[in-house]
């Protein structure tokens, strides 16, 4: 059977050659990168060469990467690198959980939590920003691209208020990396996160951006790696694959890599749109990320569909990866005012640079066949549709 896979956003296949630069580095270059004989160094150099090309990416300087173990190990070192118990946190309620849960925790230990409101189409007003402001306000947290619905944020606008208030801005870039160009100077924000699994490199290793000059509790203690900002031994092959990924993300951005995969996602939406009724994209009209489309096929469940695609070979999501197994609608379309029964009926496409038009072409074919044979099955559709023709 013919496999497709149409779920980036949760997790990307290792690149051909990201795989092939981090190779060496498991046996023939397996040398720690502290120590000072000619494997270490060996070791330390590839990880040098590693920080700068994912600081090309985010357009900032070398030194100003720290690398992790991910996202999530990012988020909370941002979050708690910052914070303490009397200070308030500024967040949206549409953040992935690596934010949402922390903040949560936050809350238990003395920290004050503002969770803002969202529009319709999943945007952030940076007036609520604004307005949320105390004199207690040390931190504010917003993601730059939503991970189910791909809502690019106002990031650079939230930035500047921040710059005005003297106040740290983070911002969760997991899902804006390689997909569209971030610059963190023209942001404003001291703290950036983002995950190598999302771009073509391996799980297992992230990065946190920290703005020179700007001040925060490691997450993570033990020796004086990362300039003492993250202990623990360097994932040396991780990093060295997630700087060939930034290589490639960055080039992508300029080659027409972005621009074909846009595309794609375009005549996809587009193609379901047209042959589906009942059938709505959820954040259509705000500003995107050119790989994911979020759709809601009314009077059906999401779940039920999700399986029947994967049957027929195509993998898509019904939400956030780390939301898997949840009796639960997102939290980020109840947030934007779905239903709970448009939030269940809706399913996410996120492409990568390895779709190409033929994948387009078959979900073209099965989605649609798809979800009428679920709608067949559905009382409340066959209810909708009886009252319609009256």
């Amino acid at each position: 059977m013919r496999r497709i896979y149409m779920d980036a956003n949760a997790t990307t296949p290792v690149l051909p050659e990201v795989f092939e630069a981090m190779r060496p580095f498991f046996t023939d270059a397996f040398g720690n990168a502290s120590s000072i004989h000619q494997h270490g160094q060996h070791a330390r150099t590839a990880v040098e060469r590693a920080r700068e090309q994912v600081a090309a990416l985010l357009h900032c300087r070398p030194t100003e990467i720290v690398f992790t173990s991910g996202g999530t190990e990012s988020d909370n070192t941002a979050i708690f690198g910052i914070l303490r118990p009397g200070d308030h946190l500024i967040t949206s309620s549409i953040e992935h959980h690596a934010v949402l849960h922390a903040a949560q925790k936050a809350q238990e230990r003395g920290i004050e939590v503002t969770f803002l409101p969202v529009s319709s189409g999943g945007l952030v007003d940076p007036f609520d920003v604004y307005r949320a402001l105390k004199p207690r306000t040390k931190l504010i947290s917003v993601m730059m691209a939503n991970n189910e619905t791909g809502v690019i944020q106002p990031v650079e606008q939230i930035g500047r208020i921040a710059a005005e208030a003297e106040v740290s801005f983070h911002t969760d870039a997991v899902q804006a990396a390689g997909k569209i160009s971030i610059d963190v100077s023209a942001i404003g924000c001291h703290l950036l996160s983002l995950s190598g699994h999302k771009l073509h490199a391996p799980q297992g290793i992230g990065v946190l951006y920290v703005r020179r000059g700007t001040r925060f509790e490691p997450l993570v203690f033990g020796g004086a790696h990362e300039r003492q900002r993250r202990a623990g031994t360097e994932n040396v092959p991780g990093i060295v694959g997630l700087g060939k990924a930034a290589e490639i993300a960055l080039a992508g951005l300029s080659d027409g890599a972005v621009e074909a995969i846009g595309l794609r996602r375009d005549r996809l939406e587009d193609g379901l749109l047209g042959a589906i009724d009942e059938c709505v994209v959820n954040g259509a009209g705000q500003p995107r990320v050119p790989n994911t489309t979020n759709i809601c096929f009314r009077h059906l469940e999401g779940e039920a569909l999700v399986i029947a695609l994967d049957l027929k070979g195509l993998a898509v999501s019904g939400g956030s990866a780390c939301s898997s197994g949840s009796t639960e609608p997102s939290h980020v379309l109840k947030a934007m005012g779905l239903s709970l029964a448009d939030a269940r009926a809706s399913l996410r496409f996120s492409l990568s640079k390895l779709n190409t038009d033929a994948d387009v072409d078959y979900s073209l074919e099965i989605v649609p066949a798809a979800v009428a044979r679920l709608r067949e099955l559905s009382p409340i559709y066959k209810k909708v549709m009886a009252e319609a023709a009256k």
